[in-house]
């Protein structure tokens, strides 16, 4: 089955390469979805795919790159139905 899951990841997360180790890791899953860095000091990412693939994917970021620290994932409620993403992308 596909999901979706908007994260917000908080933490010692910009400027350590995450954003680039999430478009990584959603390669390696074969995530669809994307990344981008926030004005707060977060990493915002929505990520679909089966159901097996994305709770892999949340182990991954909850871990990141050595260089970052991960204290909180938060789950964004998707209110409408997710939009169809094809690829993973870094917005900026």
């Amino acid at each position: 089955m596909r999901i979706s899951k908007h994260l917000k990841i908080h933490g010692r997360v910009q400027g350590v390469g995450f954003r680039y180790f999430t478009v990584q890791q959603a390669n390696e899953l074969e995530i669809d979805g994307w990344v981008a860095n926030r004005s707060d000091g977060t990493v915002e990412t929505v990520i679909q795919g089966e159901d097996s693939a994305v709770s892999e994917m949340m182990q991954r970021l909850r871990s990141g790159p050595i260089t970052a620290k991960v204290t909180e994932i938060e789950e964004i409620p998707i209110n409408d139905p997710p939009e169809n993403y094809h690829g993973f992308k870094v917005k900026r």
